[in-house]
């Protein structure tokens, strides 16, 4: 009997009533890696299978490297152009962020500015949706006009494409605050600003931070159509201007290389701000929760 109440004694240290540190930590890391594993090598695999099999069927069918290169063929061209390769990714990251800088800053501080009042927001909110809906092309040509051609028409058109997105989720997400938290606050004199700041802001974040998702890749799109149209050409050149010589000059492996490192740069930004979302909202939100 002393020997079974002995062995249920609670004052006894936990780690002698619990399995070793050690070993549940080395088992949260197994567990850890399985997960990462679960999540990286399905796609890894698809892309090895795609990349294998578009090679074997081009080389099979001797398609002309002009027609479609094969996957050899791109990289070899990336190589053999990498410098130029590298300025123009570096010339497009930049003018993406400065663009979705831009977008983020000015479309939370016009959401806020909206949901303020819905007499403002019934007023102006149908006005962005119409920017919206007006192709950049048409909107490109005045922007160069206005603001000449290089560096600033093409930070400012990368912020028109990834704007609105960041715009509309902050406010709706600002609108779907509870109504009983908001009621508590009025019930303690809160003014509109610190119901904003301390309870709507923070309950609007997983969907901020779900434009903030959309707007980023756009960014990317929106630098590289601004290339297209307002760019600057010769050394400093982004992906949309080598893009348009690589056309021009059926460089078609070069083409390829200067898409698919446009997508690894929209891809990455996405990648970076899907951690933030993570980071931030994982400790109490499900949509990290769960991921």
């Amino acid at each position: 009997m002393d020997k079974w109440a002995a062995s249920l004694d609670t004052t006894r240290p936990p780690s002698v009533l619990t399995a070793p540190p050690d070993a549940e930590r080395a088992k949260q890391r197994h567990e850890q890696w399985k997960k990462l594993a679960s999540r990286v090598i399905p796609p890894i695999a698809v892309l090895v299978l795609f990349v294998a099999l578009w090679e074997l069927l081009l080389r099979l069918f001797s398609i002309p490297p002009y027609l479609l290169p094969k996957p050899s063929d791109i990289g070899q061209a990336a190589i053999e152009n990498s410098a130029n390769l590298f300025i123009s990714v570096r010339t497009t990251v930049v003018e993406a962020l400065l663009g979705f800088a831009a977008s983020v800053v000015l479309g939370v501080l016009f959401a806020i500015a909206l949901a303020l009042s819905k007499t403002v927001e019934r007023s102006v909110y149908p006005y962005a949706i119409v920017m919206q809906t007006i192709p950049i092309v048409a909107v490109a040509p005045i922007i160069v006009i206005w603001f000449g051609a290089g560096m600033n028409a093409i930070v400012i058109i990368s912020f028109l494409i990834s704007f609105f997105p960041i715009l509309s989720n902050t406010l709706i997400g600002l609108n779907s605050t509870e109504q009983n938290m908001k009621n508590l606050f009025y019930l303690y004199n809160a003014t509109k600003m610190q119901t904003i700041w301390r309870l709507r802001l923070p309950a609007a974040l997983p969907y901020i931070l779900a434009g903030l998702k959309i707007s980023c890749s756009l960014s990317v799109v929106g630098a590289i159509v601004g290339e297209y149209i307002a760019g600057i050409g010769g050394m400093q050149g982004g992906l949309g201007y080598a893009i348009t010589v690589a056309s021009t000059r059926l460089q078609t492996a070069y083409l390829f290389a200067c898409g698919l490192s446009a997508a690894i740069v929209g891809i990455v930004f996405f990648l970076i701000i899907n951690a933030i979302s993570n980071r931030l909202l994982r400790s109490w939100h499900d949509s990290a929760m769960n991921g």
